[in-house]
């Protein structure tokens, strides 16, 4: 008898039920349901849980289909200087239910601080810069990952650094098409050759004839929605984190090394104790901020403690002294203490004294290192640094300044941006002079293309808009040993995922600024839980590794 036939004999009803019945058993069969049944009851069975809806639910789960990106929100948020920025949240389908998974945030940077005077237009290009990035998240972004695995995040990152870069050259192609507008960049005026006697007089005498002064490179172009592409790459890789059960550090650090690290190491918090920059009180300017460096194998909780007693120490000294321009003590942006001097002296005699009054050894137990910030201090109408109100030095004149404050303040281990990247005669001349016992930093935030200049032993890596986390890995892995994380004034106020990256990184210092502000002691914090669960678990790497009791940061 056909199969036909034998149907004829039962009525309708009966045909659907067992022709629905016949296609659940293919379905079933096709798909090793009842195998799979089998075996969880088996494995329910032996095991013998309390929870038995809940084993199966974990067990079943186990089985599911990976997760994937199902869209991306963006959300516009402000950092901690009150300024626009943005936020993004991604959204995967798992176990067939779309569930919303983390959210990012990084820093944003578009140069040198602006001044008053420039306010008003430096805040319309971030909001049209935060604009484009919500339409690029919205949009394009979100289009391009759906349905992607989180958990592939070289592909994710590949996919949007390729979008970045078409964007940039339509952006790019748009600009040679208008030279009118392209010709409008900021260029630096022509030193006007006057003579300042009064610098002159505080400036040390030169014999020699010093070269041309070289003009500023045109400041490198910030693509408008950037802020986009690092953002989803971070939120994507704490998604990937998040689904697998592990911290974003451990995660990290297994796309770094494609293997599971058996040792962590918590890298050594250069701490800012005080800041004497261009915006702060008083005529000193060249000081920006002047860091504390611990000595290596101390605990991120001992590091704060011993800071705010330096700190303390410093405000009571301050408090009582009697000293012009010395008594109003405020907080900076960075967070750090700031006060009303004139030489680059007074600060770290100020330090000085707080840790011989506290039995601290500075230059044994404790380091410091000196952030110049020079890019800022160039007055171009003279081809000078103003160091201080009214006191101006030339690059060759910068060099012997530098070479005196190390040869008095030998504590001082590194110097950062002393000189602006075009002079690249004075950092060779100052590298050969200090070179020995005190390393030279650069802060590559303004240009981050920027070759290599002499001297330099390292340099701060920062994670702002079109950085991905495969970037900050491909760059750790070939710079390895010289390179430390920092932050920028704008940081978004809630996220502590810097702390994670500096851990996965394997990164030996991490500069965080001061302890004041929560978008700074929560990366400090986080710091401390991770050191914490690395202790219990008993996989924290013991000191050694990042050691400066030879006089050099690196």
């Amino acid at each position: 008898m056909s199969y036909q036939r034998f149907l004829r004999r039962y009525s309708t009803e009966e045909r659907e039920s067992f022709e629905t019945k016949t296609a659940a058993a293919d379905f079933y069969r096709a798909n090793g349901i009842p195998e799979a049944i089998e075996r969880a009851l088996n494995e329910l069975f032996f095991h013998k849980p309390t929870d038995v809806y809940g084993y199966l639910a974990n067990y079943f789960t186990n089985l599911s289909a990976p997760p994937s990106i199902s869209r991306l929100n963006g959300r516009e948020i402000y950092d901690t200087r009150g300024q626009l920025s943005i936020e993004v949240e991604v959204f995967c389908i798992v176990c067939n239910k779309e569930k919303r998974m983390c959210s990012a945030a990084v820093s944003s940077h578009f140069g040198p601080k602006e001044s008053l005077l420039d306010w008003k237009a430096k805040s319309q290009e971030r909001v049209d810069h935060v604009m484009t990035a919500l339409q690029w998240i919205s949009g394009p972004l979100s289009n391009m990952l759906k349905c992607q695995n989180p958990c592939t995040q070289s592909e994710v990152d590949h996919l949007l650094s390729n979008f970045y870069l078409e964007e940039r050259n339509i952006c790019n192609r748009v600009e040679e098409s208008s030279p009118s507008e392209s010709e409008r960049v900021l260029t630096s005026p022509l030193p006007v050759q006057t003579k300042d006697k009064k610098s002159i007089d505080q400036g040390k005498k030169n014999n020699t004839a010093e070269k041309p002064f070289p003009p500023a490179a045109p400041p490198e172009p910030v693509l408008p929605g950037s802020l986009a592409i690092g953002s989803v790459s971070l939120a994507v890789a704490k998604t990937a984190a998040q689904l697998k059960g592990i911290p974003l550090y451990k995660y990290i650090a297994a796309l770094k090394s494609q293997e599971t690290t058996s040792q962590f190491h918590i890298p050594v918090s250069l701490v800012t104790l005080l800041s004497c920059g261009k915006t702060c009180p008083g005529k000193l300017s060249l000081l920006e901020e002047v860091i504390l460096i611990p000595k290596a194998g101390q605990r991120v909780k001992q590091i704060i403690t011993m800071t705010l007693e330096i700190q303390k120490e410093m405000m009571r000294i301050m408090n009582t002294s009697t000293k012009a321009g010395a008594t109003q003590v405020i907080l900076c942006d960075s967070g750090a203490l700031t006060a009303n001097y004139e030489r680059p002296e007074q600060p770290l005699d100020l330090i000085t004294e707080a840790c011989t009054n506290l039995g601290l050894a500075l230059g044994t137990e404790i380091y410091l290192a000196i952030n110049c910030a020079a890019q800022e201090l160039m007055d171009y109408s003279k081809g000078k640094y103003e160091v201080a109100t009214g006191i101006l030095k030339s690059p060759d004149e910068l060099v012997d300044m530098y070479q005196t404050l190390i040869s008095k303040y030998p504590a001082v281990v590194a110097i950062i941006s002393p000189f602006r990247s075009e002079d690249k005669d004075q950092w060779e001349k100052l590298s050969n002079a200090i070179g020995d016992s005190c390393s030279l930093l650069f802060d590559s935030t303004y240009k981050s293309k920027t070759p290599p200049l002499p001297g330099v032993t390292g340099h701060i890596l920062k994670y702002i808009h079109e950085t991905t986390v495969s970037d900050l890995v491909c760059i750790t892995s070939e710079h390895q040993g010289s390179l430390l994380m920092g932050t920028t004034g704008n940081e978004p106020c809630i996220e502590d995922s810097l702390a994670d990256i500096a851990v996965g990184l394997g990164l030996d210092y991490v500069k965080l600024g001061g302890l004041s502000g929560a978008e700074r002691m929560i990366k400090y914090n986080r710091l401390i839980s991770i050191e914490e669960e690395l202790v219990q678990q008993g996989i924290l790497e013991g000191p050694g590794r990042c050691c400066t009791t030879d006089r050099k940061l690196n």
